[in-house]
């Protein structure tokens, strides 16, 4: 019977309850803050985010992305500025997911998706032009043969994430600081902090719009930023805030 003896765990977990999923068929929710393949999006109006600045390519530490911008045609502009990027390719052997090309966009027109299932047979179809990075006229992603998408792959994109809170500054949160998107709308904000922490321990990641009333105030009991004249008054509060981190102590 010493040969059994290997068998004992093996023997024992096949009447415990099963915790895989049968993958792909099945999947986990993705975190929401998960980067994924890139897209280029539009605006509500249909026309291009992108303005071909090339901050995208020049912020990228793996050097994966290449732009080229061109002066948008004055009879049929594809983009609101004076150029559009005329060339767009992402060099996905390269990419590292890091998400700066997010953060350096000015019009957040590169956003990136849940998608991360997706392989080649060839080096060529690795590099992403801008043809299957620009989003269809639904706003939706472009769905090339060798990607596996699912639902919800495509909300809560990156972008996203980021503009809940520029630099950073709690003042900001629950506040809509972007523009709209073609097919989606404007996105609604993240919720308070609080709220986040009590979905992640029930596994409920819910988002929804926050009112008012409901907006956090800033440390040191200054006014909250809903109920600031403009936007001095949240930067003096910040300011306090670091100097008071720089001295080692903080806001009462």
């Amino acid at each position: 019977m010493g040969y059994l003896t290997g068998f004992k765990v093996t023997l024992r977990q096949i009447f415990l309850p099963r915790v895989t999923s049968r993958y792909p068929d099945e999947k986990r929710r993705k975190p929401v803050r998960l980067h994924g393949r890139h897209v280029l999006n539009r605006y509500e109006d249909g026309m291009e985010k992108c303005i071909g600045c090339e901050l995208c390519a020049g912020v990228c530490p793996a050097r994966c992305i290449y732009v080229r911008g061109k002066d948008n045609p004055a009879d049929d502009p594809v983009s609101p500025g004076e150029r559009f990027g005329f060339v767009y390719e992402i060099n996905y052997l390269r990419c590292i997911h890091c998400d700066l090309c997010v953060e350096a966009c000015p019009t957040e027109a590169i956003t990136e998706s849940k998608l991360f299932e997706f392989s080649f047979t060839n080096r060529q179809d690795a590099i992403y032009t801008k043809n299957e990075l620009v989003v269809d006229d639904d706003g939706k992603p472009r769905q090339l043969p060798w990607e596996d998408w699912k639902p919800g792959d495509d909300t809560d994109t990156s972008g996203w994430v980021r503009a809940t809170g520029p630099a950073g500054a709690a003042a900001f949160e629950g506040r809509v600081l972007w523009s709209g998107e073609l097919g989606y709308g404007v996105r609604a904000p993240e919720p308070p902090q609080a709220e986040r922490d009590a979905a992640d321990a029930t596994g409920a990641y819910m988002v929804r719009e926050v009112e008012a009333g409901d907006m956090p105030r800033q440390a040191g009991g200054h006014v909250p930023f809903e109920h600031a004249d403009d936007s001095h008054e949240v930067e003096d509060n910040q300011a306090d805030v670091n100097e008071a981190a720089a001295q080692g102590g903080t806001l009462h």
